[in-house]
């Protein structure tokens, strides 16, 4: 397939195969303001609809570098392409986010990105569960979607959902840093 970027090429194969996916990490922070460099593009799926398209990913030189029940990592063999990295979710929950998503242009390509308290949700749930690899990273990135994004984190609904997704610890970690 002859794509000119790894965009055109996801964007492409999951529109023919009838995909469902979502767009996340450093390029959904850079929908919602807040700029951090990325090396990877992230989305979420199900892992049924990865496991569609997985074939068509090897053919285009796309190595599967690690996987795990809830995600996989692939790596580019084309310079031109960027690695890849799929964060797996159940339909039910891949549909509520795709229902309040919003829509990116990335080269030239829509993609949907998560609405903000989505996004502040994925990550505490990211750090939640795999605290000693996400924290740093992860906790930086939901301080910095709150400043830029003017969040109230003193009502309820935040606490609440901070509580939901991530814990206790967390939201008064994320109170401290605002």
């Amino acid at each position: 397939m002859k794509c000119p970027s790894v965009f055109h090429f996801i964007s492409s194969v999951c529109a023919k195969n009838k995909i469902a996916y979502v767009l996340i990490g450093g390029f959904a922070l850079n929908y919602h303001k807040v700029t951090r460099q990325t090396a990877d593009v992230d989305f979420l799926i199900t892992k049924e609809d990865f496991d569609k398209i997985n074939v068509l990913l090897e053919k285009e030189g796309f190595k599967q570098d690690y996987t795990h029940e809830v995600f996989a990592r692939l790596s580019a063999e084309k310079p031109y392409f960027m690695d890849l990295d799929f964060m797996f979710v159940d339909a039910e929950t891949l549909d509520k986010i795709i229902k309040e998503a919003k829509e990116s242009d990335i080269a030239g390509e829509k993609f949907l990105v998560p609405c903000l308290n989505h996004l502040i949700a994925l990550k505490l749930h990211a750090i939640k569960y795999n605290p000693k690899i996400r924290e740093n990273r992860d906790l930086a990135d939901i301080v910095e979607l709150i400043k830029v994004n003017k969040v109230d984190v003193k009502v309820n609904t935040f606490k609440v959902l901070c509580l939901k997704y991530g814990t206790e610890e967390l939201y008064r970690k994320i109170l401290e840093r605002i």
